[in-house]
């Protein structure tokens, strides 16, 4: 690491529902606009901190600007109904048990958890699940560790957005590292363990080292990497730069480095002004100087992102400050889906301009994908097959492992937005992976790595 932090930075301040009356950002809104705020927040997380708040929004653009639609929910998040039932109770000044109930019968029906999350995704061992872990794919491991679980500002659309509503029955949290270390180690298919949440980078430095300090211990030498995803690079990059335990966070990074490990942050860059700020650069800079690689990826959101010379300006600045681009996501058939989706046919358009438009550095981006229950699942292209127009979709990761890099085909929608909109073209009936997924639901299959108990000999059975 170098050029240690040598001078105080701001100290990070959080702002919530709570503080809306109170910000001086907001005297620029108008009393509707105050009003959607505080009606759609009951329903949906909000948080935002004063770097956000001074340095990224464009405040002679609301409520156009992207990054203020990154982060202020709008009126157009809720459907029209709920939306007026907030509005009358905030109105009324109803109080907050009121508020609160209504709210979680709106998020209820919000598909808090998609694509077999709850269900699917939960780690066992000795046939108890283990909290705030989930294991979709061979490879990797995800664990939310619970101090990591809230972010120094939230997306509004972000598919985790049940993490923040304070319902802990939505909640995922893990308090069970040891445990946690115990099952890779009868998993050695595992080669990625990715700290997620929230936000990992929330904690600090020696909460951190706590938590990743048993993924590093022996007798889990098949651990290659430890990812964490973040948006602490754009959002709060300080906790890199100036943070009272910013340059040991950095050491930490180099450690893990030195006892054998690939360190990556997985970093959530939605729009290229985030990358914009010297505060980011420097950031970007410090990190990439310890060995960890920096992936960057983000969905493909309407009103903030959608256009082909957003992407591809966004992935040329990433490579430019050493970060690779990754992932373009489509959004998650999640919360308020309907005010960011973009149809599959646009998104594919999108993609392929932007791509078009950048060096072979940046063409390391797969897009767009969708993270759905058998896997992540690309858009690869629209062709016609015997007369029909179809979509050509790829399982570039899948949920057993024999599917990956699969092609199948899909009928032409250029209304569909998310892969159960889409129907199996060329004569088939059903997706190839349609029968095994109701098996997974049912419990009548799992794939062979899944579960791993100790028999009464001790050994490991499948």
């Amino acid at each position: 690491m170098t050029n240690p932090s040598t001078e105080a930075g701001p100290r990070f301040r959080a702002f919530g529902r709570k503080h809306i009356d109170s910000l001086p950002w907001l005297k620029r809104l108008s009393r509707d606009q105050v009003l959607a705020l505080k009606a759609v927040s009951a329903v949906l997380p909000f948080r935002v901190n004063q770097y956000v708040l001074a340095r990224l929004i464009d405040w002679s653009d609301i409520p156009a600007d992207p990054v203020y639609q990154l982060v202020f929910p709008q009126a157009g998040m809720l459907d029209r109904r709920d939306f007026n039932t907030m509005v009358d109770l905030v109105v009324r000044k109803a109080g907050e048990n009121e508020i609160v109930r209504a709210a979680r019968t709106i998020q209820k029906r919000m598909n808090p958890h998609p694509s077999g999350q709850v269900e699917l995704n939960v780690p066992r061992v000795d046939g108890e699940p283990i909290a705030g872990c989930q294991h979709k794919y061979r490879e990797t491991v995800l664990f939310f560790p619970a101090r990591g679980q809230t972010c120094h500002a939230y997306c509004t659309y972000c598919f985790r957005w049940a993490q923040f509503v304070g319902a802990d029955k939505l909640r995922f949290a893990g308090h069970e590292v040891d445990t946690l270390a115990r099952y890779l180690a009868r998993h050695t298919e595992v080669s990625d363990v990715l700290f997620t949440g929230g936000d990992p980078m929330i904690m600090s430095s020696a909460v951190l080292r706590s938590q990743v300090e048993p993924f590093l211990s022996p007798g889990l030498e098949h651990l290659r990497s430890i990812r964490i995803g973040t948006k602490a690079l754009t959002y709060w990059p300080f906790r890199f730069t100036t943070d009272r335990d910013a340059d040991d966070l950095l050491r930490f990074f180099e450690e893990i480095r030195r006892r054998g490990k690939q360190i990556a942050l997985m970093a959530h860059v939605s729009h290229p002004r985030e990358l914009e700020t010297a505060e980011a650069r420097e950031a970007m800079r410090r990190i990439v100087e310890t060995g960890t690689i920096v992936r960057c990826q983000a969905p493909l959101i309407r009103r903030v992102n959608d256009d082909a010379d957003v992407w591809a300006e966004m992935w040329s600045e990433q490579v430019r400050l050493g970060a690779v681009p990754d992932y373009m996501f489509v959004e998650r058939d999640t919360g308020p889906k309907h005010y960011f989706e973009v149809p599959l046919a646009k998104a594919l358009r999108i993609y392929s301009s932007a791509l078009s438009r950048v060096s072979g550095l940046a063409r390391t981006v797969r897009g767009p994908s969708m993270s759905a229950t058998p896997g992540k699942v690309l858009v690869d292209g629209v062709t016609t097959v015997d007369d029909e127009r179809v979509f050509v979709l790829k399982i570039i990761q899948g949920r057993d492992p024999t599917w990956t890099n699969r092609v199948f085909f899909a009928h032409f929608d250029s209304a569909a937005t998310w892969l159960d909109d889409l129907e199996p073209a060329l004569g088939e009936n059903e997706f190839f992976f349609e029968r095994e997924i109701r098996a997974m639901y049912e419990g009548g299959w799992r794939p062979g790595w899944a579960d791993l108990d100790d028999d009464d000999d001790g050994e490991m059975t499948a």
